[in-house]
């Protein structure tokens, strides 16, 4: 099958279908949002106020285009009140604490909003049988890690190590029992994604080494590496978010699609930090350049892929962009933004380009 046709039916299907997204606000929701308004679907957002400042939200042009609701997904009464004006046919969740350091600052805040936010949303959909299709989106950090050089697959156990990595293994559970408990009869298909480490342009987030990047680059400083010898799985934003769009209409067709999927990069773009910090230097050029500055932080897994045959083999899907793309994708939206420029303008030809 070809993905980029598929991709093209893919983005055509969202044409004015009701879709609810948590965490809006954020990075990736950011960017799906700006897929969804682009397709011409009815999108309410769910979502804590944007998590940084600035804020990729406030920047993509969606004021007017979708609505979006400020609120907390452990909050039930007021999801209740959402799902019932919005009526979604599709629920995306992507709400989540997301920073595996923050994790250990705050592992209660953390389990909070990763597992009881899962539960609430769950229980919307639940209730709520306007809803055909949920796809809960998870993380690389599912597994067990045992620190071996192939990658992870769906059958392999789950267990985070740190709180964050944990907390969505927990979300993963919950969505499964829930599946088994009440969707059995098959009146909303149910899914999980699992995705890698994913770059783009407009991620402002702490403790995450492409914005450290963009921020050092701004600002003519050598860029601080904190653990250049870890692997992991680094893939263009769109990807992910191409694969999920993929999943939750597949799913609503068919319930044959439903599961537990990975979505990652092909193996020769796991890469080490520090190769994907020279693709950066390189990418942005201006003589950028890095140092090695191990600071004894909190346990991360050093070494980390997933095993994405089953999204291939399902659905025909494969990666679009190498890492070192992806990389110069990210730069292309950081240097319109740096000058003050059209960062609308860039995100709709990236998006165009991927769902060609």
């Amino acid at each position: 099958m070809n993905s980029k046709f598929h991709l093209k039916e893919v983005f055509d299907f969202y044409k004015g279908k009701k879709v609810l997204v948590t965490g809006h606000t954020g990075f990736k929701g950011t960017w799906l949002c700006r897929i969804l308004v682009n397709a011409g679907a009815e999108v309410t957002g769910y979502s804590l106020n944007p998590p940084t400042d600035p804020a990729m939200f406030t920047m993509a042009g969606l004021e007017g285009k979708m609505k979006s609701v400020i609120g907390d997904i452990r909050d039930l009464a007021h999801l209740k009140e959402v799902f019932a004006e919005a009526e979604p046919e599709i629920v995306l969740h992507l709400a989540a604490q997301p920073i595996v350091r923050d994790s250990y600052k705050d592992p209660v805040y953390t389990y909070e909003t990763n597992v009881m936010g899962t539960v609430n949303i769950l229980e919307c959909v639940r209730m709520f049988p306007c809803v055909k299709s949920f796809l809960n989106v998870t993380t690389d950090k599912v597994y067990e890690n045992m620190e071996w050089e192939y990658g992870y697959r769906e059958t392999d156990r789950l267990d985070g190590y740190d709180p964050y990595s944990n907390s969505k293994s927990c979300s993963e559970l919950v969505t499964h029992s829930y599946k088994k408990s009440f969707f059995a009869d098959g009146h909303c298909a149910i899914s999980t994604c699992r995705a890698g480490n994913v770059i783009g342009g407009g991620d402002f987030a702490n403790d995450r080494i492409v914005p450290d990047c963009v921020r050092a680059a701004m600002k003519k400083e050598a860029i601080i590496v904190r653990n250049p010898h870890s692997t992991r799985p680094f893939q263009h934003v769109l990807e992910p978010l191409a694969a999920y769009l993929m999943v939750a209409k597949a799913q609503l067709e068919d319930l044959k699609f439903e599961g537990y999927y990975n979505v990652g990069p092909d193996d020769r773009d796991c890469v080490t930090t520090g190769t994907l910090v020279d693709m950066f230097c390189e990418a942005w050029g201006e003589g950028l350049t890095w140092i090695n500055k191990h600071d004894g932080g909190p346990h991360e897994a050093n070494f980390l892929k997933l095993d994405c045959s089953k999204l291939k083999s399902t659905f025909g899907w494969h990666p679009q962009y190498s890492v070192k793309e992806a990389i110069e994708l990210t730069c292309e939206w950081c240097k319109v933004y740096e000058k003050g420029g059209d960062v609308v303008a860039v995100m709709d030809k990236q998006i165009a380009d991927m769902f060609r």
